[in-house]
């Protein structure tokens, strides 16, 4: 009893702090929560977001957010604002960034069952690597049954038990095309690059501009992040072409690829993650769907498999789209993918702006 009541205290306390900061120095977020134009979670994450900012800085960011949050789903919000308030105070951001990585852990969460939920907190750039490497691991090992979230497991698993450590004095092992392997500073073999995805836009890349980056996966980073990774070691750049005016990705760099494979790296680079609302599956795990059904019988008469007939959903939200009748359309302007449900309801997933 006394452990449950702790917890209700801390809930009611903390509640009466944001509704302070909402009455304090957030009216307009407070007019639209009491308007029921958002929700309690957006106003929590926004007071709680610029906590630790200057209160100028804090007014740019709900300014900003003031007019996205009406139309976005929380988890939407909540990637908008980290962006905002980057924007807002990127070098407060950075130093807290830096002293956040001082704190960085192993940690551990016991489960029911014989589980346990293990894991690390660490700087986002490294946790895409993480992830990529998980990823790239994971299609080598047979599919025999396991989902593709058994086989992520496993092959994080394999990548941390089965590396064999070597001992001073010993050579690396040949790889498959007979040269040695490098060994990274532990002594043990390096492991293959991770393909980490950052949008930097060019003025932020030279430092002419601190604005944040895209880290896909994960969202808005510094400035000073995504210069530390795009002049890394083995980095490898791609061009992408942005409309000056609507901040929306309009052309990837056709250099490298077949055209289909340029398609799909386009609507990738352009949706990032599943274009289901509040969904937060990356793109590179979805399936490319045609808005306009495709026509097999008569492909000149359906739609066509370009970009701007395609978008990125996820396994269940596509099987859902298709079996339960909901409506998809995508503004070819705006990039904002409008879906209708069954009963009506009318849902809005807003494309990343790179200009913001």
């Amino acid at each position: 009893m006394a452990c449950a009541l702790r917890i209700s205290n801390a809930t009611a306390t903390e509640r009466l702090q944001i509704a302070r900061e909402l009455a304090g120095r957030h009216t307009k977020t407070l007019d639209l929560l009491e308007g029921g134009e958002i929700c309690y979670m957006q106003a929590r994450n926004l007071a709680n977001a610029c906590r630790v900012l200057e209160p100028q800085a804090a007014a740019r960011v709900e300014a900003a957010m003031a007019t996205r949050m009406p139309t976005q789903a929380t988890g939407q919000s909540s990637r908008a604002l980290r962006r905002q308030v980057i924007k807002a105070d990127p070098e407060g951001y950075q130093r807290r960034l830096e002293l956040r990585t001082k704190e960085r852990e192993i940690v551990r969460y016991p489960q029911d069952d014989g589980m346990i939920t293990w894991g690390a907190t660490v700087p986002a750039e490294l946790g895409a690597r993480f992830d990529q490497a998980v990823d790239a691991h994971a299609t080598t090992l047979v599919v025999d049954g396991r989902t593709l979230s058994q086989r992520r497991v496993d092959a994080l698993a394999d990548l941390i038990l089965n590396r064999p450590a070597l001992q001073d004095g010993t050579s690396a092992p040949d790889t498959p095309g007979g040269q040695k392997a490098r060994r990274n500073l532990s002594g043990r073999p390096a492991a293959a690059s991770a393909l980490v995805h950052v949008t930097v836009p060019l003025d932020v890349l030279i430092g002419a501009s601190e604005y944040p980056a895209e880290l896909k996966g994960y969202g808005p980073i510094t400035a000073t992040q995504a210069r530390t990774i795009a002049f890394a070691e083995g980095t490898i750049w791609r061009r992408l072409i942005i409309h000056p005016e609507t901040g929306l990705l309009i052309k990837t760099d056709p250099t490298t690829y077949r055209p289909t494979a340029e398609a799909e790296r386009h609507v990738i680079a352009r949706d990032q993650q599943c274009a289901f609302p509040s969904c937060r599956m990356p793109a590179q795990r979805c399936d490319l769907d045609h808005i306009k059904e495709f026509d097999h019988a008569h492909p000149d008469s359906g739609g066509k498999t370009i970009p701007e007939n395609l978008i990125p959903i996820c396994r269940r939200h596509h099987l859902m789209k298709h079996r339960a009748n909901w409506t998809v359309t995508r503004d070819s302007v705006t990039g904002i993918t409008t879906w209708v449900s069954p009963t009506g309801h009318v849902y809005l997933n807003t494309p990343s702006n790179y200009a913001e």
